[in-house]
């Protein structure tokens, strides 16, 4: 029986648990497909996760890695759609069809709770496959979308769609702060960064980013914010921080703006308990994003493919553990800007 590379985590506490198994490569059902996975993406969540730092349910043993882009080498017998040599790529959440987030959803999550897709070879249910067009983008840059593509989709137009014209407020500049800034520089709206690094800034200025704001330079970034919008505020905020960023995000929302609530990354002791008495005020959404649907990469995949974007890729690492390993610790670091791959080729 032929069998495949596999790493799954074998222990709770870091990254160094990472193990490499051999397993059989599975056959596809009359409903699914065996895909050949080309190259993996890794989001913060994976880091959460191996280091059972992760606020959601996890399996233990779990394969690590939700996003993946790969090739179709077989077609179960009832599968219409995909073809052997189509390139696809799956959402985060199986069964997250379209809509809302439902409660239930997390039950098939990749890489937390069902296994994930740092292996060889998956196979997946049809249904659950976005296909790719052609174009020149790489395997790498097409699993890039799969987390954070759909996410920042959720957050411009789950709700209230981003408009031309609107101000982005993006925290940061990793993988979901650098897919906001590709989309919403498409959508024709002006766009603030902010981070702790000049350098990084300079990055996100060379992907179009109109105004930087290092916060380090500026510890009430908000201020700054206001200042750049002549004391408007933004429309919409991805805000990646959490209790740490909130209080300031509040201060710079315009009035009746949205507030992305994504990640979790300055889980800081939250010093006024009356915060959030500005949402009130200006009427704003502050909305829980959970990642997006199938529906919603299906959109994001059409966009990307229509306009000729790409999702910036900051390094790639080899399909081996100590490659992995690596891969996973320059993500914890926070010193990648936009994505970090593994490529399997």
């Amino acid at each position: 029986m032929s069998t495949q590379t596999v790493f799954r985590i074998t222990l709770k506490d870091g990254i160094d648990g990472i193990r490499a198994f051999q397993e059989p490569i599975p056959s596809a059902g009359p409903y699914e497909v065996l895909v050949k996975i080309h190259s993996v993406a890794l989001n913060y969540r994976d880091i959460a996760i191996a280091t059972s730092t992760y606020i959601l349910p996890t399996r233990d043993h779990v394969i690590p890695i939700s996003d993946m882009a790969g090739e179709v080498v077989q077609v179960g017998e009832r599968v219409d759609g995909l073809a052997v040599g189509d390139g696809v790529i799956p959402p985060v959440i199986a069964s997250y069809m379209y809509g809302g987030f439902k409660q239930g959803h997390d039950d098939d999550g990749y890489g937390s709770v069902a296994d994930g897709m740092l292996r060889e070879y998956v196979v997946l249910p049809a249904t659950a496959l976005v296909k790719l067009p052609q174009s020149s983008l790489g395997f790498a840059q097409w699993a890039a979308v799969c987390g954070t593509g759909s996410t920042v989709w959720n957050a411009f137009y789950g709700n209230t769609a981003l408009k031309p014209g609107d101000t982005v407020l993006l925290q940061g500049t990793g993988g979901v702060s650098m897919t906001g800034l590709v989309f919403a520089k498409a959508a024709g709206a002006t766009t603030i960064v902010t981070s702790s690094s000049d350098e990084k800034l300079a990055f996100a200025k060379s992907l179009g980013a109109h105004h930087t704001v290092n916060y380090k330079t500026h510890p009430n970034w908000a201020t700054e914010v206001l200042r750049i919008t002549d004391g408007q505020g933004v429309d919409h905020i991805i805000e990646n921080g959490g209790l740490g960023t909130i209080e300031q995000s509040l201060e710079c929302i315009t009035a009746s703006g949205i507030i992305s609530l994504i990640g979790f990354l300055d889980m800081a002791e939250q010093k006024q308990p009356n915060m959030l008495i500005p949402a009130i005020a200006k009427a704003v959404t502050i909305r829980g994003i959970r990642g997006g649907s199938k529906h919603q990469l299906e959109e994001v995949v059409r966009y990307m493919g229509k306009r000729g974007l790409a999702v910036p890729v900051d390094k790639t690492f080899g399909f081996n553990r100590e490659e992995i390993v690596a891969a996973f610790k320059y993500v914890a670091s926070g010193k990648h800007v936009g994505k970090v791959c593994i490529s399997l080729d």
